[in-house]
């Protein structure tokens, strides 16, 4: 909104009605809060103050931007007008330290965890990146496990209190919010990681496992998980949402509320905290306009704006009169845990990275007379792998693609492998049903395949030239091979002229590593290492049965990073 001009270069303050405070440009998606209150001095120009505010937090913050214009506040001469915009966290944490065009000068996350990683990033993008000063926070609101009544009662909830280990239950129906887009998905993914990760900060395969099959059904925003419960609350599946969340959508809302509370081991509280962005070339007289302005957000009035508007002090205290009744959540004491530094975020980011991207992988497993060896638990080592692949497969989405070979002396000579089914789309159409069930079919296949020496050399070189021919740079093109033993097809090429094959025919911009998994206490472990080696890959040992689920989800976990790893 542009001021009345009494003279080059000055602004007067004009009366106008409260009502005409907030201009807003839906263009920009800013809430311009402009200098129109009752006649007062001349002020020379604007000063600009920009503030990205997360979504939650909008009405608050618009509400104290109006109070404090109705102060008709002037630094160095100059009016100070507040830009609010709506930002989400994560979209701010990723743009802050290289942002050079009209940049914020306050910022309000919904959790500290986004600015801990912006002020990471800043930290290496050098000088010029912008200095951020992490201030206490406004308000707060615990993460929640939510859902419809239907769906918190099959928990049990509320005669027993939630618990995160309903979230790892492959027999409870979850949704989880994008941890890369959402403050509330990153929160749950600490929360599982956190639960079943290492004590040196490798995922356990649960994690996996658990990351896996959520992640299958994870959407880009909480709103669609309530959109859901809005819509089918019978079939809507249990989600984490802030507590506050909870709140605003039973208000606005009907029918189907949705119904929150926070899991008996803790939980993360989101904290809201006001960050201060600074920068070498800022306007003369930001500081103390972002000062101003800070006075104002932690007066008593917004305090009691962020109460009335379902948020607890930042504190944590939150209003006696909410019940489940009417809010669906309770005011009582939350046992909290605390929240992760900016290591940890980046450490969660990779984890999360690595697991949601798509891949592109040949599974090829020893058919050789050996797999038919039973291990301690009764089951052939051939069952065994194929068990364990058939784990792996049910957590993969449709858009995986995964083929199938089996090997072992003249399988299909003049060649010593078999084609089970060809490389593509789990869910794409393949001879009358999906390729997943076509995958499924052909490793009920492999028991009666096995016959024969171990092929190893010719089937690992043939199978790394097939993914290569047809490389897809869209996703993480692999290898897996299990197998028993080692080479002993003497007609076959000797190991080390493997090695040194797989060097020369690797190509750096089109990597396919091999994950080589030794299976039992027989098999050339050297060998194997060093044939994965050549090409970024990595060899595992899985001695028993059962440690072959754990390390094909470890080999899933580290894909983002081979060959480099």
């Amino acid at each position: 909104m542009s001021a009345r001009h009494t003279s080059p270069g000055l602004f007067r303050r004009v009366a106008l009605p409260v009502g005409a405070l907030l201009g807003v440009i839906a263009a920009a998606g800013v809430t311009v809060v402009a200098l129109r209150v009752t006649s007062g001095a001349d002020c020379s120009g604007a000063l600009p103050l920009k503030v990205a505010v997360t979504p939650a937090a909008l009405d608050v913050v618009n509400a104290a931007a109006q109070d404090y214009q109705r102060s008709q506040p002037v630094v160095n001469g100059r009016c100070v007008q507040v830009q609010v915009e709506s930002r989400n966290a994560a979209d701010v944490a990723n743009e802050l330290p290289t942002a050079q065009i009209n940049p914020h000068s306050l910022w309000i996350p919904d959790s500290s965890m986004w600015a801990a990683e912006a002020q990471r990033q800043a930290a290496e993008t050098g000088p010029e990146a912008p200095k951020l000063d992490i201030k206490p926070s406004l308000a707060s609101s615990p993460l929640v496990m939510a859902g419809s009544q239907q769906a918190m009662s099959k928990i049990g909830f509320p005669v027993s209190p939630v618990s995160w280990s309903k979230v790892v239950d492959p027999k409870v129906q979850i949704s989880m919010s994008d941890p890369t887009m959402t403050s509330e998905g990153l929160a749950s993914l600490f929360v599982i990681r956190t639960l079943l990760g290492n004590p040196d900060g490798t995922p356990k395969p649960e994690l996996v496992g658990t990351l896996l099959r959520v992640g299958r059904s994870a959407v880009p925003s909480v709103r669609d998980s309530f959109g859901k419960v809005t819509t089918d609350a019978e079939k809507a599946p249990l989600f984490a949402a802030t507590e506050q969340s909870v709140v605003a959508n039973n208000r606005s809302v009907k029918d189907n509320a949705v119904l929150g509370a926070p899991p008996k081991e803790g939980t993360l509280s989101f904290d809201f905290p006001l960050v201060r962005v600074s920068r070498q070339n800022e306007a003369e007289g930001i500081g103390e306009a972002a000062s101003q302005f800070e006075r104002v957000l932690r007066s008593a009035e917004t305090s009691k704006r962020f109460g009335e508007a379902g948020f607890r002090t930042a504190q944590g205290a939150a209003p006696a009169k909410w019940s489940t009744d009417v809010e669906g959540v309770q005011a009582g004491d939350v046992k909290l845990i605390e929240t992760p530094n900016a290591d940890q975020v980046s450490e969660l980011l990779r984890t999360w990275g690595a697991i949601s991207l798509d891949m592109r992988m040949l599974t090829v497993i020893d058919v050789s007379g050996s797999m038919i060896e039973k291990s301690g638990n009764g089951k052939t080592r051939v069952e065994a792998a194929t068990q364990a692949s058939m784990f792996a497969l049910g957590m993969l989405p449709d858009t995986t693609q995964i083929g199938l070979w089996a090997f072992s002396t003249d399988k299909k000579p003049p060649n010593d492998w078999i084609e089970l089914v060809p490389i593509g789309p789990l869910g794409e159409p393949l001879q009358g049903v999906t390729r997943r069930k076509r995958l499924e079919a052909g490793a009920s296949q492999l028991p009666g395949l096995v016959g024969g020496g171990t092929a190893l050399n010719d089937t690992t070189l043939a199978a790394f030239r097939h993914v290569l021919s047809g490389y897809d740079p869209s996703k993480v093109n692999s290898v897996v091979l299990m197998t028993d033993g080692r080479n002993d097809d003497v007609s076959s090429i000797d190991t080390a002229a493997l090695i040194e094959t797989l060097k020369r025919e690797a190509d750096p911009a089109k990597p396919v590593p091999i994950i080589m998994v030794g299976l039992g206490d027989e098999v050339d472990m050297d060998a194997l290492r060093s044939i994965a080696a050549a090409t970024g890959g990595k060899a595992y040992q899985a001695p028993n049965p059962e440690d072959i689920r754990g390390v094909l989800l470890d080999a899933v976990s580290q894909r983002r990073c081979r060959p480099n790893c």
